[in-house]
């Protein structure tokens, strides 16, 4: 990449002087942590499971690669086709979730996953991004006036997502969809009383999950009222942020990923704690936040309204992902399963963030007058 001059007129070239090579090289900087971490805590887990030591291990490594590829691969995309691949994607997803509800994998009461030759698919971790350049798409052409009603088109397509999320059940990823979805219509000039409205029946929604779904009411109830319940996981989680300190207890040495079921995927953040410290652990904050705020920076002097919603979209819900993770592992917030993008072991989670990052790389990349729209 570093040959390439400013000279160079080819679409390779034209993409790397255009695209934002800091988030680029964020996000490369957080797939080599997802090596580093897998590395640390999976072979623990595999053997807890009598699985081959490096079973997690090979896999990840090929999720994290294909990961890179689709990264690139889709932010040499111009608007106009990003659209077109999140129409697509959001399509297929839709109708695998769909899927789910009758021949999906259950796992801890779950149906969310489609079983596939030598790994398990969750399709609607897809409808994340998909559905943030939809949305984004949809919002656009409502306001341009035009007789298409794109504002009830995109509402009906959050109501299926809300039904579906709700039977697998998926309240995570339904609560992330949702604020994705009002942070657009806010971003897009959402009358005031109409935020109002919308912040209680997101309020009301929670409410709603909390008496109507035991395990959510069981994960606050523990959260709320530490004497009461099974603590396990989060005061070992704890532990290991203690036990590390400052630098850590060293690469190989941490003990939280043989006590816990999830060291490798959910509760991954302490095994950084654990294994390399506080430093370490700062330093993959500050390369999500990073993220973010150059995301955000990136729309400042942006007038393509459908830039700005669609990449406001997706920065939110990779932001939000990756807070949810961290301040659950930190006992910040009830626990949530819910992956730290490109770290975590699972295919799915990282294959649909590099999708939504490789939109995110398109849609802000510096265009001229005359580039694809």
């Amino acid at each position: 990449m570093a040959v390439l001059s400013r000279a160079d007129n080819s679409a390779l070239g034209r993409w790397w002087w255009t695209v934002d090579r800091w988030t680029l090289f964020s996000i490369i900087t957080l797939i080599f942590f997802g090596y580093v971490l897998v590395l640390a805590a999976s072979p623990a887990v595999a053997e807890r499971i009598h699985q081959s030591r490096d079973v997690f291990i090979l896999k990840q490594v090929l999720f994290l690669a294909a990961s890179a590829f689709v990264v690139v691969g889709v932010s040499l995309l111009s608007p106009r086709s990003v659209r077109r691949l999140a129409l697509a994607g959001c399509a297929i997803a839709l109708a695998l979730t769909f899927l789910t509800l009758f021949h999906g994998v259950e796992i801890k009461g779950a149906r969310r996953w489609i079983h596939l030759p030598g790994m398990q698919i969750q399709p609607s971790e897809f409808l994340k991004p998909c559905f943030a350049v939809v949305s984004a798409w949809l919002l656009t052409d409502a306001q341009r006036g035009t007789r298409f009603p794109g504002t009830l088109v995109a509402f009906g397509i959050f109501g299926v997502i809300a039904m579906l999320l709700k039977s697998q059940p998926d309240i995570g990823m339904l609560s992330v969809v949702t604020v994705v979805f009002f942070a657009q219509l806010f971003i897009r000039g959402l009358n005031m009383v109409l935020v109002g409205v919308g912040a209680a029946g997101i309020l009301g929604a929670a409410v709603g999950a909390y008496a109507v779904f035991p395990h959510v009411r069981s994960r606050v109830t523990r959260f709320i009222h530490p004497e009461q319940g099974d603590h396990y996981q989060v005061d070992m989680a704890l532990q290991a942020f203690g036990n590390g300190g400052l630098l850590g207890r060293g690469p190989g040495e941490g003990r939280v990923k043989d006590l816990l079921p999830d060291a490798h995927a959910d509760f991954v953040y302490a095994v950084a704690g654990e294994e390399f410290g506080l430093v370490v652990c700062l330093l993959i904050l500050c390369v999500f936040a990073f993220i973010v705020l150059r995301g955000l920076l990136r729309l400042v002097g942006e007038h393509e309204e459908f830039v700005i919603l669609a990449a406001s979209g997706l920065i939110a819900g990779f932001g939000l992902q990756a807070f949810v993770n961290m301040a659950s592992s930190l006992h910040l917030i009830p626990t949530k399963g819910m992956t730290l993008p490109f770290i975590s072991y699972g295919g799915s989670s990282a294959l649909s963030v590099a999708l939504g990052m490789g939109m995110l790389l398109a849609l802000t990349r510096r265009r001229t007058h005359g580039d694809p729209s």
